[in-house]
C-alpha cells in the first residue's frame, strides 16, 4: 500500500496526475506560442507535474531505473520552472530559462507515457514488445522533434510586457 492506496489504485492516481499535468502542459505552452500567460493552467501545470514525480518515486524498486533518472531529471526543470515564475517573475533569462524547462518537464512527462504506453497498450506492446523496434523509436523521436519544435518557438514568442506582474 502507498498512501494508504492498494497499488492498482496508486497507480490510477499517478496516472491521472501525469494526464492532468500533461494536458496543462500543452495548454501552457501553447499559450507561450500565442504570447499569452495562464496563471491557473501554470500552476495546475507545475504542481500536477511535481506530483507526477514524487508519486513516481513512491512505486516499489529495485535500485535505479530509466524511470527514476528521469524523474530527478524532470524535477530538476521544474525546480527551475518554479523559481522562474514565482521567485524571478520571469525577468531576464528567466523568462528564456522557464520556457525551456517547462517544455522539457513536459516532454519528460510525455515520454514517459510514450513508454508507459508501449508496456501497458496491447496493440503498442505487440508491435514493439522490447521498445527497441521502429515504431517505439519512431514515436519517442517525433515525440521529441516536437518539443524541440515547441520549445525553440515558445522561446521566442513568449514575453512579457510587465516584468513586474507575476504569472
Amino acid at each position: 500500500m502507498t498512501l494508504g492506496l492498494s497499488l492498482p489504485a496508486f497507480t490510477q492516481l499517478h496516472v491521472i496526475i501525469s494526464l492532468v499535468g500533461i494536458a496543462a502542459g500543452f495548454m501552457v505552452i501553447f499559450g507561450m506560442i500565442g504570447g499569452r500567460r495562464f496563471p491557473m493552467l501554470t500552476a495546475i501545470f507545475l504542481i500536477t507535474t511535481f506530483l507526477t514525480n514524487i508519486t513516481g518515486f513512491m512505486f516499489p524498486f529495485n535500485g535505479v531505473t530509466p524511470g527514476i533518472v528521469i524523474g530527478v531529471l524532470s524535477t530538476i526543470v521544474l525546480l527551475l520552472a518554479i523559481y522562474a515564475v514565482y521567485g524571478a517573475h520571469l525577468r531576464g533569462e528567466w523568462r528564456g530559462c522557464y520556457v525551456v524547462s517547462s517544455v522539457l518537464a513536459l516532454f519528460f512527462n510525455f515520454f514517459v507515457l510514450i513508454v508507459q504506453s508501449f508496456e501497458k497498450i496491447p496493440a503498442l506492446k505487440a508491435m514493439a514488445p522490447t521498445q527497441s523496434e521502429l515504431p517505439f523509436k519512431v514515436a519517442q523521436f517525433s515525440a521529441l522533434l516536437v518539443f524541440v519544435v515547441l520549445g525553440v518557438i515558445a522561446y521566442k514568442k513568449f514575453r512579457i510586457a510587465d516584468v513586474g506582474q507575476t504569472i
